[in-house]
């Protein structure tokens, strides 16, 4: 019973005890005064696509509900008796920043201290006014009216600004607060996704918008979108609201026009998205600035709704993250003509003008010169300006080659002496100290499990997958035999397994002095004892240690000379048992999907592959048992937190695999919901993760994480998903910006961080490796080539550089693995168990598919070529897979 008591801590805290703390903010909203006004009359409108509801003495939105489906509200209004007071904002409400003369910037906002504000007589299109003087200091030196009206049938808002004073001023700052439904307190998973909307940004002046969509995935999307002066410059954070931020509550934001007064003060330490500006309003000018809200039939026809709402769309193949031996496609649709490019840094990228499309689509080829961040601003013959936010990035080899030395090297943990038995290992590494991190209150974060302690070693093991190195694996052969078996993960019987939750523990009484430093604040829950490190009852922990084992089958099985010490199918067995033992060890959480869950079904499949009958048949009946419990529910996801995107990657691909297709369709429109695709490479292809800072980083709050593990890992069923429906690029496009934001944060010397921070004032990695792991197993088993055709873009590649050649078209690949290929015309999935493809050429007319193959090496003296449909070649089958000799030079195979 004591592990079972320790079982439900880390749920109870981080669910229980974040929940009651928020609570007590909640309660403390409830206990101030009402000054919205919502105890009098509300104003009802109705437009084509809305009923737009305003609180009369404020005018802010209380409701906006689509006309076809009002029974959903796409703002917070059932909170809105709770959220009625001073300081917390609704849609409606503006901040800003001015300044006159040589003064400082001065804040005003219409939400600091509520007052009834005075209605303007309407006509025509405008449906409801109002002069905001009422609820802004007196000393603003501008009037503020707000009007919402129609044009061609769509809701605006939009303010009108008049500087009052006499003398010119500046403005610095004007952000429109964006106030959704993203409030999942209190809620069961059925009602948040029936109810809470999530909100993706498009940071990107004229041409940026903002999504707002049900975490179902299902219904009609929100666009907001700019009409009048309202370039989407910066996207900030909201933190002075009220509303208790947590692990339900992610925060709000607003729509940044000018950003210029923060970028000079809090943001100054942060290089923008975008370069910030300020507006010089003279003495009695006026100035419109307007949005507009506009409904999407769903989330996969949101490009086609800004084609018809002409905002200007750009397409990058095979994303925003581009390697720098790539040549990156860029397709530019807009009414206009582009008039010029600038790029900053200098030189970062190239942009050159290629042939249009058939359909008239301008058409341009994008390659990476410089590593890092690169912004490329275009602007058009009609006065409108368009940004995208590139990441360059070495070439995917390199990365992964850089990633694989610094794990081995700097995060390399070798003390004899070290009380906690972490020898040798890959250990938790700080990059602003250059340290690595042996101790912290956070027990799993120097303990080597955990998702935040596991990850440096599961990414060093995964590594090995996709670019294997004698000299890394002798070492990590080491850390399997000794660490990983018998410290982390131990027996208690037969078949008996157990994973700990932390080899790190804190019992001063218990170690010799020194061994915790002063410096550290232990006094908390997350500095687990002796007896709490060892519990066996967390779930999460099982599947980074199969995956460990799972990897150094496949490398002992598939090549020659790399892994001695153990037999391959001692690994398949632990990798085997490790599964059942998380099912029969730590049950309350296994219900659940796990991240890196996919592995046990790669683990499964192996065992089929190998006839180990009685284990496959054992573990194949366990996991149906728990996809049957997936089926049962609406929304299968969640977790040790209320709301989760980490288990969708398990339940889509168990619930795929047995043929559970309305709960894989399910997961896969939930993880739209949270996934989306962008002219941005923080935000394209990047799930919602925004409460792992506090686990995992060393910069520790809520705040939406880019290119946290989610990315990778939900890249997994979105891209399995393409490959059963290689008609849809709206899938590819989404799954391999995940794929690729996966690796974007590996820095330069091949450190892997625990994500990007995205508020404005940092724009940069956090300096903890963290949990980091769980996102490179997502791109390693997943790194594959795609190569397709799309009727306005034409001959597209993922993961590779392609050619054309009349009926020709070849593809050369360039991921690190260089394993995998998906000709999506012919639904063909090549795969390698061993060996690596250099090019794939495909004749369109005849119908023929060669092959190239790279040459052997001295561990890797044969390929293992795997086909998903019937094939035959002039070689042997070996355990389903065609060996096929290398040879000192590549070889080309006819399909």
């Amino acid at each position: 019973m004591k592990n079972l008591k320790y079982r439900f801590s880390l749920v109870l805290f981080l669910t229980t005890v974040i929940s009651i703390q928020a609570q007590g903010y909640w309660s403390k909203l409830e206990d101030k005064k009402p000054t919205l006004g919502i105890a009098d009359v509300y104003q009802k409108f109705n437009t084509p696509n809305f009923q737009l509801k305003l609180v009369k003495a404020s005018q802010t939105v209380a409701g906006l509900k689509p006309i076809k489906n009002l029974n959903f509200d796409f703002t917070p209004s059932d909170r809105l008796e709770i959220r009625d007071k001073d300081g917390l904002y609704h849609l409606g409400d503006i901040n800003l920043r001015i300044k006159e003369g040589n003064s400082d910037w001065k804040s005003f906002s219409t939400a600091d201290k509520r007052a009834a504000v005075t209605a303007i007589e309407t006509s025509g299109s405008v449906i409801a006014g109002a002069d905001l003087t009422n609820t802004l200091p007196s000393d603003i030196p501008v009037t503020i009216k707000r009007y919402y009206e129609t044009d061609n049938d769509q809701l605006v808002m939009r303010f009108e600004i008049t500087n009052k004073s006499e003398n010119n001023i500046e403005i610095g700052a004007l952000g429109i607060p964006m106030i959704f439904n993203n409030i999942l307190e209190g809620k069961s998973l059925n009602e948040t996704h029936a109810q809470n909307v999530f909100f993706d940004p498009y940071i990107g002046l004229d041409a940026g918008y903002l999504e707002v969509k049900r975490l179902s995935g299902r219904g009609s999307a929100l666009l907001v979108l700019p009409k009048e002066n309202m370039p989407f410059e910066a996207y900030r954070p909201l933190l002075d609201d009220p509303t208790p931020r947590s692990i339900v509550f992610e925060g709000f934001h607003e729509w940044m026009v000018y950003s210029k007064a923060y970028a000079e003060n809090e943001w100054k330490e942060a290089n923008q998205w975008n370069e910030p500006t300020s507006l010089i309003l003279k003495i009695n000018e006026t100035k419109n600035f307007s949005l507009k809200f506009v409904l999407s039939e769903g989330i996969e026809d949101i490009q086609k709704t800004l084609e018809k709402e002409e905002q200007p769309i750009a397409t990058s193949i095979p994303g925003y993250v581009i390697p720098l031996d790539i040549t990156s496609q860029l397709f530019l649709n807009y009414k206009s003509d582009v008039s010029s490019f600038a790029i900053e840094p200098k030189g970062s990228i190239q942009i050159k003008e290629a042939e249009k499309t058939d359909k008239g689509i301008k058409k341009y080829t994008v390659h990476g010169k410089k590593w890092g961040r690169s912004r490329l601003t275009i602007n058009y013959k009609n006065g409108v300006t368009q940004t995208i936010n590139y990441k360059i990035i070495k070439s995917e080899s390199e990365v992964v080659k850089d990633f694989g030395h610094f794990l081995t090297t700097e995060q390399w943990f070798d003390e004899p002496n070290d009380p906690f038995h972490r020898n040798p290992s890959v250990i938790s590494y700080d990059y602003e100290t250059k340290k690595q991190v042996t101790k912290d209150s956070r027990s799993w974060i120097s303990g080597l499990s955990d998702e935040g302690g596991a990850g440096g070693w599961l990414a060093a093991i995964m590594k090995q997958l996709i670019q294997p190195d004698k000299e890394e694996i002798k070492k990590l052969q080491q850390f399997v035999d000794s660490t990983l078996w018998g410290v982390i993960q131990y027996k208690e019987g037969k078949n008996k397994y157990g994973v700990k939750k932390s080899v790190f523990y804190y019992e001063p009484d218990s170690l010799p002095k020194g061994t915790y430093s002063d410096d550290i604040k232990y006094k908390s829950w997350t500095a687990w004892n002796h007896e709490h490190a060892n519990d066996p009852g967390r779930s999460y922990n099982y599947p980074h240690v199969a995956a460990a084992y799972w990897t150094m089958y496949r490398l002992a099985r598939y090549h020659e000379g790399l892994v001695d010490s153990k037999p391959w199918d001692w690994y398949l067995k632990q990798a085997y048992n490790t599964t059942i033992a998380m099912v029969e060890k730590a049950p309350y959480y296994a219900q659940f999907g796990q991240m890196e869950g996919s592995v046990f079904l790669f683990i499964l499949q192996d065992l089929q592959i190998e006839n180990f009958e009685d284990m496959a048949t054992d573990l194949e009946a366990r996991m149906k048992e728990r996809t049957d419990h997936w089926k049962a529910l609406d929304y299968p996801f969640g977790s040790e937190m209320p709301w989760d995107s980490t288990g969708q990657e398990e339940v889509y691909m168990w619930s795929d695999y047995f043929g559970y297709h309305r709960k894989a369709n399910v997961t896969l429109n939930a993880i739209l919901a949270y996934m989306p695709t962008m002219p941005h490479w923080a935000y394209n292809g990047n799930a919602r993760r925004y409460w792992d800072f506090l686990y995992g980083g060393k910069l520790s709050r809520v705040e939406r994480q880019i290119h946290h593990y989610g990315s990778s890992l939900n890249a997994i069923p979105v891209l399995k998903q393409y490959r059963n429906r290689p008609n849809n690029l709206y899938l590819l496009k989404v799954g391999y910006g995940g794929l690729l934001g996966g690796i974007s944060n590996i820095t330069e010397d091949g450190f892997g961080p625990a994500a990007f921070h995205s508020y404005p004032t940092e724009l940069r990695i956090d300096y903890l490796s963290g949990d980091y792991g769980s996102g490179f197993y997502g791109y390693a088993v997943n790194t594959a080539t795609y190569l397709t055709k799309e009727d306005d873009l034409g001959w597209l590649a993922f993961g590779g550089n392609i050619t054309t050649k009349g009926d020709v078209v070849e593809v050369e690949l360039t991921t690190a693995a260089k394993s995998k290929v998906f000709i999506a015309p012919k639904k063909l999935w090549l795969t390698l168990d061993a060996g690596t493809f250099k090019k794939v050429t495909y004749n369109t007319k005849t119908d023929v598919i060669e092959i190239t193959l790279n040459s052997k090496n001295e561990f890797t003296p044969n390929a293992y070529l795997r086909i998903n449909n019937d094939v035959e070649l002039p070689y042997t089958k070996v355990r389903g897979a065609f060996e096929i000799p290398l040879q000192k030079k590549s070889i080309q195979i006819i399909l």
